[in-house]
């Protein structure tokens, strides 16, 4: 699905949409890298000095530990399932660094969503290199938990 401007909040409002566009497409190559299981693909978004925090909690400081641990899960954790991305917010705080706020949904192998649903709210800050490009200084994979279900109705 191609993400259009209006699909997703930005703020402050009169950002460069070419930015905007370039955080979009760094965060579809976080999904699409994730999904095909592309380790080293990943590790390329991450600033030497990244700080990532896992889904379960885990607090990991540098490249080199991001780069362990990334090897260590990633291969074979697509196997039997994948998984989506959507934007939902950027946030520049200067015009070199940015935040995207993303909702992310995994999926089982054909697409289709989990039952009961598994949601996360993923959060990457963004820093301009010298090269004019972005790259990840910080992301928090935040579970979203599951919705208790409904209560029957009492007699």
């Amino acid at each position: 699905m191609k993400l259009t401007l209006a699909m997703y909040s930005v703020a402050p409002e009169g950002a460069s949409s070419r930015d905007v566009s370039r955080l979009v497409e760094l965060v579809a190559v976080v999904e699409r890298t994730q999904r095909a299981e592309d380790v080293e693909g990943f590790l390329a978004l991450f600033d030497p000095g990244a700080v990532w925090v896992t889904g379960g909690g885990r607090r990991l400081i540098g490249l080199d530990t991001i780069a362990a641990f990334t090897r260590s899960v990633l291969p074979g954790a697509m196997a039997d399932a994948s998984v989506r991305y959507e934007v939902e917010h950027i946030q520049f705080f200067t015009p070199d660094i940015a935040l995207t706020g993303v909702r992310q949904e995994y999926l089982d192998a054909g697409g289709k969503p989990l039952t009961p649903r598994s949601l996360g709210l993923p959060t990457y800050l963004w820093r301009r290199g010298a090269d004019g490009d972005w790259s990840m200084v910080a992301g928090q994979n935040t579970g979203v938990p599951a919705e208790p279900a409904p209560a029957r109705a009492r007699k």
